[in-house]
């Protein structure tokens, strides 16, 4: 079958042909765990894809958190947005380095607040640059614009919900982990943090979703099988969590293009569940 909602991925010939399109703004959403010391703002410098700008997840976010890269407010994001030259009527292209990852947790953010026309770049940088089409370099200097946003609740969780949902259940948690850090066989990459799982949630690593030659999101038919196969029911409401709430939005990313829209992400993730002594944990 094809996918369900198509208008969340846009391939890298559409994109081409409408990288000049008034209508349309590129954003690069590359992030990094702190582990790898990359510097995504200075490799976005070196080099993009021509007329993007950058959307850095760490600092359009909730500052007064201890935790990494909170959702901000409403106000907050359409301010940053503005200034990204983002106005309501754009069609919003989210890509990242790595192909897979941190694009999917812009993609939510923006319908998080309201925005619905934002698509993912399939494949990211990579693909672009392996079929040698141009890139720039340089700081990106937009034009600020005016930008409204309003959250929708649905689309998120707090750590006080998920708890609640342990003692009345009703939806299903997601797990985009690997399956070590799933099961407490590999250790997390954050310090501090307890090994394991929320009690009763489901594991579908989040790269099983793409590709690894090319970076692109699986097909229909096998995006269905991989979340069957996880042990979830499409058919009832599920919240998908990872380790900060990056990689939890490829799944929500996948499960939406197979015409599941309703999936609410945990924001805090494993970084908050795990890193509290007041949560439970399955190893």
């Amino acid at each position: 079958m094809s996918y369900v909602n198509p208008d969340a991925l846009v391939s890298t010939d559409w994109l081409g042909e409408h990288l000049n399109d008034p209508t349309v703004r590129v954003i690069d959403c590359s992030w990094h765990q702190p582990v790898v010391k990359r510097d995504a703002v200075a490799e976005f410098a070196d080099v993009h894809i021509p007329g993007a700008v950058y959307f850095n997840i760490d600092d359009i976010a909730d500052e007064s958190s201890s935790l990494p890269h909170m959702i901000p407010n409403a106000a907050k994001f359409a301010e940053r947005v503005g200034k990204l030259g983002i106005s309501n009527d754009h069609h919003v292209i989210a890509y990242d380095v790595a192909g897979l990852g941190s694009a999917a947790r812009v993609w939510w953010m923006f319908r998080l607040f309201g925005h619905d026309k934002v698509s993912v770049l399939n494949g990211g940088l990579p693909k672009w640059r392996a079929e040698n089409r141009a890139t720039a370099s340089g700081a990106a200097t937009p034009q600020a614009v005016a930008f409204n946003a309003q959250k929708n609740d649905d689309l998120v969780r707090s750590v006080e919900q998920v708890l609640r949902n342990l003692e009345q259940p009703s939806e299903q948690v997601l797990d985009a982990r690997s399956a070590g850090r799933f099961n407490a066989t590999e250790a997390e990459p954050r310090k501090g943090l307890r090994g394991g799982h929320i009690p009763h949630s489901f594991s579908r690593p989040f790269n099983d979703l793409y590709d690894k030659e090319s970076k692109t999101m699986k097909s229909a038919d096998d995006l269905i099988a991989l979340f069957d196969e996880s042990g979830v029911s499409r058919d009832e409401p599920i919240v998908t969590s990872c380790g900060s709430g990056v990689t939890a939005c490829n799944l929500a990313l996948g499960l939406y293009l197979i015409g599941k829209t309703d999936v609410a992400v945990y924001d805090g993730s494993w970084t908050e569940w795990g890193g509290r002594d007041d949560t439970p944990i399955e190893p």
